[in-house]
């Protein structure tokens, strides 16, 4: 199952944009796709580890292993289409 994650922080304008696209996401994609939240103020370890150096940025996972990384806002739609790309990977 491909994972989607949403690295941001509450200070970030362009996140708190964001967030609602991720929330339909999210539901959208319930039972086909995981989505989470990383709060970069809070795990900055996982943002270095992933090399993000601006937020929003998102991240797609599938087995294990990074697919797809984009920062800025995207629509909801785009970050499905992402999911849906990757779980059609074998």
């Amino acid at each position: 199952m491909p994972v989607l994650v949403d690295f941001w922080a509450a200070w970030c304008g362009p996140c708190k944009m964001a967030a609602p696209e991720v929330q339909r996401t999210a539901t959208d994609m319930a039972g086909k796709a995981v989505v989470l939240k990383v709060d970069t103020d809070q795990h900055p370890e996982l943002a270095q580890r992933f090399g993000v150096r601006g937020i929003p940025n998102f991240l797609v996972m599938k087995g294990g292993q990074v697919v797809l990384q984009q920062p800025g806002y995207v629509a909801h739609t785009q970050m499905e289409s992402w999911l849906s790309e990757a779980a059609a990977r074998s």
